[in-house]
């Protein structure tokens, strides 16, 4: 599975402390704030979600795109400390 990662943070210490817990996990950086996987998988990927949740705050956005699941585009983003989940079939 593809997994790309846009990130939006509101200070440069969680950045940091992202881009360490992210590259820890098998992301490479591509661009600044996204990073890149073909590597991880669904349980790894439930874990990171969980430990970038505890991570980030209110003024942090996070947006996963994962291919193929089930030859579906999921989009799944963190923004206001709430995870919210697109589905987009072909």
């Amino acid at each position: 599975m593809f997994i790309a990662l846009a990130c939006d943070f509101g200070n440069e210490d969680t950045r940091i402390k992202a881009d360490r817990i992210l590259q820890e996990y098998g992301f490479r950086k591509v661009q600044r704030n996204l990073y890149e996987t073909n590597t991880l998988n669904d349980k790894n990927l439930a874990r990171l979600k969980l430990e970038l949740d505890k991570l980030t705050d209110h003024y942090d956005s996070l947006r996963f795109y994962q291919y193929p699941v089930e030859d579906t585009l999921v989009v799944t983003s963190l923004e206001e400390k709430r995870w919210k989940r697109m589905l987009l079939k072909t």
